[in-house]
């Protein structure tokens, strides 16, 4: 549990998450809701992969990278141990804030 909370404590891969939510995305689809460089963004990803956080397949020259919803899933319902219905709330969304 905490490597994901260490992937989660960055701002770019909270957007990460959010994004890719809604279902797979390339780097390159993904590198465009950012201003950083394809270095950062491969970097952010290794993280989330390495806390199990997305996956990813390749297809040709690119990677593509999807959550991994079953272990969001059993993340929620641990966090429910400690503050309740957390599992409902970061199953239907993952918020990001930021630092403006």
């Amino acid at each position: 549990m905490d490597k994901i909370f260490k992937a989660m404590a960055d701002i770019n891969r909270r957007k990460i998450l959010t994004l890719l939510k809604n279902g797979e995305m390339s780097v390159n689809e993904l590198l465009k809701n950012f201003e950083i460089t394809q270095a950062t963004l491969s970097n952010h990803l290794s993280i989330l992969r390495k806390a199990k956080l997305v996956e990813n397949r390749i297809l040709g020259k690119q990677r593509i990278y999807r959550l991994n919803v079953e272990l969001l899933r059993t993340f929620a319902k641990n966090i429910d141990k400690f503050v309740g219905n957390f599992a409902e709330n970061i199953s239907n969304d993952i918020e990001i804030r930021s630092r403006k």
